[in-house]
């Protein structure tokens, strides 16, 4: 029983090595979030035997986390890189036909040639409509539309864009050459009952689940959505000190069941070589 006591605990320590190299391997990846894996302990034993003589049968994966805690900030060049201070996720919108919703904390937005501004893979970020007041008038999904960015401005197309603005609660603003503005709406945002429940896709993008509970949709500085930093990218949460540490109990975790196996298999060796 001790071997796959042992086992158990060989696999544990694995998974968590390989856990942590993720989280160190993504230590430069934009809007990463760490993860961290939980065991459990395996007991088992007949109601009507006494747990006092019942020795433990190793442990287990309960579940591998993520951690949605804040990282740290980087000043960029770009008014289209955006960083947001708060819980809140940004809403992109994959190509037809599939129009595949998913949400990033990815700011690093850019523009097609046709001002379709999109991030690092591609998806489109979405806005939400607003009025002349700048207040949001539809908060969900189907309302939101891709953020594209004006040729011309609506009096005089002649008037060439110079200038796009996205202020702390999101609001976009285009400015043109004969000194017009146009508001094209308020970046889409989203938070989750449950972030943890989120189903990592990669490039620090995530789909919703049934445990993740429906989004909540809505513009920065409502809520719990935060506010947005324009001209900034989040980094990842990952502390490389602190991984270091993990992965060095891990390492050890890993080397102290081996012993045992090692242990296991010399007493049992001793047993078949006995002789009377």
């Amino acid at each position: 029983m001790s071997f796959y006591t042992s086992l158990s605990g060989l696999k544990g320590a694995q998974t968590d090595m390989s856990v942590i190299s993720n989280n160190i391997a993504n230590a430069n990846s934009i809007g990463f979030k760490r993860s961290k894996a939980q065991f459990g302990d395996i007991f088992a034993s007949s109601p009507t035997q006494s747990t006092k003589t019942v020795a433990g049968q190793g442990q287990r994966l309960i579940g591998i986390t993520q951690q949605f805690t804040q990282g740290s900030y980087e000043t960029s060049e770009k008014t289209l890189d955006l960083a947001i201070v708060g819980e809140g996720l940004f809403i992109v919108k994959g190509e037809p036909p599939r129009n595949q919703v998913t949400y990033t904390r990815n700011g690093a937005f850019s523009p097609l040639p046709d001002g379709t501004v999109i991030d690092s893979t591609g998806q489109k970020l979405q806005l939400l409509p607003v009025d002349a007041a700048g207040n949001v008038t539809d908060r969900t999904l189907a309302g939101a539309y891709d953020f594209v960015l004006p040729d011309g401005a609506p009096s005089d197309p002649t008037a060439s864009l110079i200038n796009v603005s996205v202020d702390l609660d999101g609001l976009v603003t285009a400015t043109f050459a004969n000194g017009e503005d146009q508001v094209l709406g308020k970046v889409a945002m989203a938070t989750f009952p449950a972030m943890e429940g989120l189903r990592p896709i990669g490039d620090a993008h995530w789909q919703s689940t049934g445990e993740s509970g429906p989004p909540t949709i809505d513009a920065a500085t409502n809520g719990p959505m935060g506010t947005i930093r324009s001209g900034t990218l989040e980094r990842s949460n990952v502390d490389i000190t602190e991984e270091l540490v993990m992965l060095i109990a891990a390492q050890r975790n890993f080397q102290a069941n081996a012993k045992a196996i090692e242990g296991a298999s010399t007493l049992t060796q001793t047993v078949i070589n006995m002789r009377t």
